[in-house]
């Protein structure tokens, strides 16, 4: 009896909820201002702000090559993508002007079909936050914390929502970290460097100024656990020693930030799947579970594939690579492991 019980209430779970998954805040975009003049009409308004959203979101969450696919994209067919906008007044001390505050949701499911059909890979970047040492080498001295424009001013210009860069509080094991290792600080372990962080996403810059023309700038990231060496060349045209080292902050921000998307990218038109089984008791019950993975993002659907009186088997579709599933699931405080050849999930 207990056992048909178990079946009923996993059906009305399933049933009630259906098996497709909430809309992710991803394609959310929020505080849009548009300036109101004269008696422009709210439907102008509108259309201004949602192009201004659309632009806003792709260059949030699209590589600058795929950006450029979707250049010819008509405000009629950008305004199709959308599932409703709110609008609010914003205080304005220009009597003459009004602004406007847009919040603009666009449709995932649309926005999906969109990219399946231009053969585009978006980025999810649910982790942020990035511990970042920029280290300047001038006249053969290292100069890490003082006399450093970039340690100093790296988050002063150019901020961001997409990337939250975070620069550590002076650290005397930081100091004879970069010491010992002077001659080639590329070979730096980021881990050893960032000890309290090492499961974060973290990156050094080295900039080594020679005077000339044009500076060759390296950075050592480690986004999702890869580590990556790269360098790029910046142009010092006629830009005085703060405008140039402005420039170096944009570059390495633009550069690193494109990394981190690219290390976070979903390709729409490659679904996986995985079985997972759950064994039913108080605490990992199956309304919990769903609550709890309807906030994870990269979980598209859930499926029942087999139960009994004290299993059940479901089928996860997924959009990304594993390991950041199984990172969101255990934000969420779920276990997902793989157990002689069988994936198991249960709720902690």
């Amino acid at each position: 009896m207990k056992f048909y019980k178990l079946i009923l209430i996993i059906l009305i779970v399933f049933l009630k909820t259906g098996n497709v998954l909430s809309n992710s805040k991803i394609f959310d975009v929020n505080n849009i201002e548009i300036e109101k003049k004269g008696k422009i009409s709210n439907d102008v308004l509108a259309n201004l702000a949602i192009t201004k959203g659309f632009k806003s979101l792709m260059s949030k969450i699209l590589l600058s090559e795929d950006i450029k696919k979707l250049k010819e994209l008509k405000l009629s067919e950008i305004k199709k993508l959308v599932t409703y906008y709110q609008l609010s007044n914003k205080e304005n001390q220009n009597k003459d002007t009004e602004k406007i505050v847009f919040n603009i949701s666009f449709d995932k499911d649309k926005m999906h079909d969109l990219f399946y059909k231009k053969g585009i890979s978006y980025s999810e970047i649910t982790n942020k936050e990035l511990f970042i040492l920029p280290i300047l080498k001038k006249n053969n001295q290292i100069f890490i914390y003082n006399n450093n424009f970039l340690y100093n001013n790296w988050n002063e210009t150019d901020e961001t929502d997409l990337i939250e860069f975070i620069l550590p509080l002076e650290n005397i094991e930081i100091i004879q970290n970069v010491n010992l290792n002077a001659k080639n600080l590329l070979s730096l372990d980021l881990s050893n460097l960032f000890t309290e962080y090492s499961d974060k996403n973290l990156a050094i810059v080295l900039i080594e100024e020679k005077k000339t023309l044009e500076e060759k700038i390296y950075f050592k990231t480690k986004i999702l656990g890869k580590n990556i060496v790269k360098n790029i060349n910046i142009k010092r045209l006629d830009l005085s020693e703060e405008e140039f080292y402005k420039k170096i902050i944009y570059e390495i921000k633009k550069e690193i930030t494109n990394l981190v998307k690219y290390q976070n990218l979903i390709d729409i038109r490659v679904p996986s799947f995985l079985n997972a089984e759950l064994k039913i008791n108080k605490k990992n019950n199956l309304a919990e579970l769903r609550s709890r993975i309807n906030k994870i993002e990269s979980i598209e659907n859930i499926y029942i594939q087999k139960l009994n009186n004290e299993t059940v088997t479901l089928k996860l579709k997924y959009l990304g690579k594993i390991d950041k599933v199984i990172r969101q699931l255990a934000n969420q405080k779920i276990i997902l492991k793989l157990i002689s050849d069988q994936w198991k999930i249960k709720i902690i």
